[in-house]
């Protein structure tokens, strides 16, 4: 079963929102919750979801100014925390007490802020390829796109709709290759029809929402209580992901008490649509160790996907950049 809602949100923003179960009486344990990244409408959940509802509730909210949820009214309201109380919105609608959030990108910003502002309702994390905070800053090793993100904006601001409509037209043609290497979509490994999902969403996204997004993502930084998390904690990086480097996703995982990582061989920072099976596999095992109320003796297989390398596991060591 899979149910479309939407609601309004505090600005009077339509928040959309998929939430999927394949039983009818309610499974014991926690729902999942995901939390896309900037630009993303749910392509990165392509494969890992249908392995998750297989083992009870999976709530999928479209963040504001994405997919089919509404622009936002007030255009400022497009920080990491405007997003966590769209998110908790949706979760009041759904009826959902607990959950496990996942969040990938940007996600993982929205995850930990969600576990701050609502602990008694965030009953484990998982991590995938994304930062703890001021994304911008470590973009690939480096402080160049921090000082370029407000040119960037700016830019924006006085392209008007000329620019908006180049956008839309450059967006999955002529700048496809280009935004796979700055997104680091790894050719090798990215299937050209996860690729084609991913560049169509982000088309028909309004630039100026995706750089205020950024910027709003740039100002967040979870760092003050990554110590005091205390639910169970996976966090996920790709080896070869520059947009996250895997040393500051075993930096986060150093620091939070509870959490334990894995780095994928050859993982981008798509490594869950790159390296499906691993990354799926190990997912619901820690699901499934945490939460075994959850636990089915078998799982529907996901979309169809090739075999990908290997995924290189290793829990926290007493260095913050051993990884």
């Amino acid at each position: 079963m899979s149910v479309d809602a939407s609601l309004n949100s505090f600005d009077g923003t339509r928040i959309h929102y998929e939430l999927d179960a394949v039983f009818e009486t309610d499974v014991p344990g926690p729902d999942v919750l995901l939390c896309d990244g900037i630009g993303c409408d749910g392509y990165i959940w392509r494969y890992l979801r249908p392995r998750l509802r297989a083992r009870g509730r999976v709530i999928h909210p479209h963040t504001r100014g994405h997919g089919r949820s509404g622009a936002p009214v007030d255009p400022k309201a497009v920080a990491i925390g405007h997003v966590v109380d769209d998110f908790r919105r949706v979760l009041d609608a759904a009826e959902s007490r607990s959950c496990v959030v996942i969040g990938h990108s940007m996600g993982v910003q929205v995850a930990l802020e969600l576990w701050n502002r609502d602990r008694p309702r965030v009953a484990a994390l998982v991590l995938l390829c994304g930062s703890y905070g001021n994304p911008a800053s470590t973009f690939r090793d480096g402080q160049a796109m921090r000082h370029l993100l407000p040119l960037l904006r700016a830019g924006v601001r006085l392209g008007g709709e000329r620019l908006r409509a180049l956008w839309r037209v450059a967006t999955p043609t002529a700048f496809s290759s280009f935004l796979a290497q700055l997104t680091e979509l790894h050719p090798d490994f990215l299937r050209k029809h996860d690729l084609h999902l991913y560049l169509s969403h982000l088309a028909e996204m309004d630039p100026q929402v995706f750089f205020d997004m950024l910027a709003g993502a740039e100002a967040h930084s979870a760092a003050a209580y990554l110590t005091s998390i205390d639910v169970p904690t996976l966090v996920v990086s790709g080896e070869l992901d520059r947009f996250t480097p895997a040393w500051l996703s075993s930096e986060m995982a150093h620091r939070i008490p509870t959490a334990e990582s894995v780095c994928v061989r050859d993982g981008t920072h798509a490594s869950p649509v790159e390296h499906p099976m691993q990354i799926n596999l190990r997912i619901e095992r820690f699901i499934d160790e945490h939460f075994p109320q959850r636990a089915l003796s078998e799982a529907p297989p996901a979309p169809k996907s090739e075999p990908a390398p290997p995924v290189t596991r290793r829990r926290k060591s007493s260095r913050a950049a051993d990884q």
